[in-house]
């Protein structure tokens, strides 16, 4: 009996793996509810033991892949059932194998090759108290959890041997940590818009989504893509919890995206199934891909409707579960929204500085109205972003841009703050709302005034709140102020009565 790991979702179900030998004519069964690739795994494993120079017995051998009722796919198995068939023929010790989980698709010749999910896997071994052999190339992932016992390998034969006690397999180093923010795109290369940039600060800061409104070129994906330069570094729990969502994804870990926060821009061609997981065993989508990082949806009206209704639950779980009639599965989804989007079919809608929009009034209702009124209500602040007047984008402008180092560290500070509050403002419920966005005489007679122009809803009345106590996070203000709430008020520029 030896111990691997199948994959649902992102948890990692233990799988006990029993090789039986009896008389017969020679054969090879796997029972166990095994799909397609795990049936497969018996040619590769009879390929990889005669060409590794073992015996392979010729009897009628059965694995059972325990618990019955729980799907097995891919090859991660044949590694452990190889070393089954093995030990029941006895040449392996079976009781060396008790202390091990066992993960690794084999080729015909024994090496192993690399397989999904194994930091999942892992992090479970170390819970039950068991060693894990894994892959060469898995080894970095695996040595990501802290406490286990990991050991690689390249070949099935050096399996043996350590399992023998003739060699001692390898343990794996870390993976570099990421080399710092260099990489990262710098806010010193935004010219003038001084107020999306300090929306893109207080959407850092607290954590809140961000919609940015403009006409093509004016800078809203250049603004985009430097959210994640001045977003604080990914401690330990953050970066496992990212990794383990790329682990069990199509691409796979990579260890250069190691303490990485993930910046994901989807086509807005992409699927509602792309976008959130699914697929018949559930795979996870951008939501959760972008988990611990952000999300970047370009020319939001231009995905489909139904597409993007699909992100209410997670914009306000956190994760998100995907149901089909054989499973369940849970991802998580804290990931930061930043959507973009034209004023207009034509994008030139009161562009005073550029082509006259062409569109009428109709034209860019129907447009606007693509973006539902739940999502836009979830979406904290709607930010203009105006065209360039060519004097500043001209490189002896007389304008210092500031650079991302030094947004990060109010960005830093601001979430200290937070952090000594018990979590980020994004997250504050009601409860903590009432206590820690008290509002004075004038602040309330502001936001009840903004509420009944505005027709704001419950929610956004709460998420203005919460857009104004980072804003006062980062003046170092104890309680909110009637400037710092006037101030979330104006993000909510999408918010009408009609």
């Amino acid at each position: 009996m030896l111990y691997s790991r199948a994959q649902s979702g992102i948890d990692a179900p233990l799988v006990t793996v029993e090789a039986h030998l009896s008389n017969g004519l020679p054969a090879l069964s796997i029972v166990g509810l095994p799909e397609m690739a795990v049936r497969e795994s018996k040619d590769r494993v009879r390929g990889a033991l005669i060409n590794s120079r073992f015996e392979f017995p010729l009897r009628r051998i059965t694995i059972n892949l325990a618990p019955a009722d729980l799907p097995k796919e891919g090859g991660r198995f044949d590694l452990s059932i190889a070393l089954g068939i093995l030990a029941a023929s006895g040449q392996i010790p079976e009781a060396a194998c008790q202390r091990f989980e066992f993960l690794g698709e084999l080729a015909l010749s024994g090496e192993l090759r690399p397989v999904r999910g194994v930091l999942p896997a892992a992090l479970q071994a170390r819970k039950a108290d068991r060693a894990l052999i894994a892959p060469a190339l898995n080894g970095p992932e695996a040595a990501l959890v802290e406490g286990l016992e990991v050991y690689t390998a390249e070949h099935l034969l050096e399996v043996c041997g350590h399992l023998t006690g003739q060699q001692r397999l390898p343990v794996p180093d870390l993976p570099p940590e990421a080399s710092g923010y260099d990489e990262y795109p710098d806010m010193e290369d935004v010219k003038g818009q001084a107020q999306p940039k300090r929306a893109l600060e207080i959407a850092a800061a607290g954590q809140h989504s961000l919609l940015l409104i403009g006409p093509p070129g004016s800078g809203k994906s250049m603004l985009a893509n430097r959210l994640p330069g001045i977003l604080p570094p990914l401690d330990e729990r953050q970066a496992l919890a990212a990794a383990a969502v790329r682990s069990v994804s199509e691409g796979g870990f990579s260890p250069r995206d190691w303490k990485r926060r993930p910046f994901r821009a989807p086509h807005h061609t992409a699927s509602a199934v792309a976008l959130v997981g699914g697929g018949s065993n559930p795979r996870p989508g951008e939501v959760s891909l972008a988990t611990e990082g952000v999300l970047f949806l370009d020319e939001l009206p231009e995905y489909e409707r139904r597409v993007l209704e699909v992100l209410r639950e997670p914009l306000e779980n956190g994760h998100i579960t995907i149901s089909r009639a054989a499973r369940q599965a849970d991802f998580p989804a804290r990931f930061q929204l930043v959507a973009a989007m034209n004023p207009c079919p034509c994008g030139y809608l009161g562009d005073t500085g550029g082509r006259a929009c062409r569109c009428t009034q109709e034209q860019v209702a129907r447009y606007r109205a693509r973006i539902s009124g739940p999502l836009l209500d979830r979406i904290d602040m709607h930010v203009e972003v105006p065209r360039l007047p060519p004097a500043a984008l001209e490189p002896n402008s007389e304008e210092s841009a500031e650079t991302s180092a030094r947004v990060r560290a109010r960005v830093l500070a601001a979430r200290r703050r937070q952090g000594a509050r018990g979590g980020l403002n994004n997250d504050l419920k009601t409860k903590e709302l009432e206590r820690y966005c008290a509002l004075d005489a004038a602040a309330s007679t502001l936001l009840r005034r903004a509420m009944e122009k505005l027709g704001l809803s419950a929610r956004a009345y709460h998420r203005i709140l919460r857009v104004a106590r980072t804003i006062a996070d980062l003046a170092d203000a104890e309680h909110i102020a009637t400037a710092h709430l006037s101030e979330a008020i104006g993000y909510r520029r999408l918010d009408r009565n009609h």
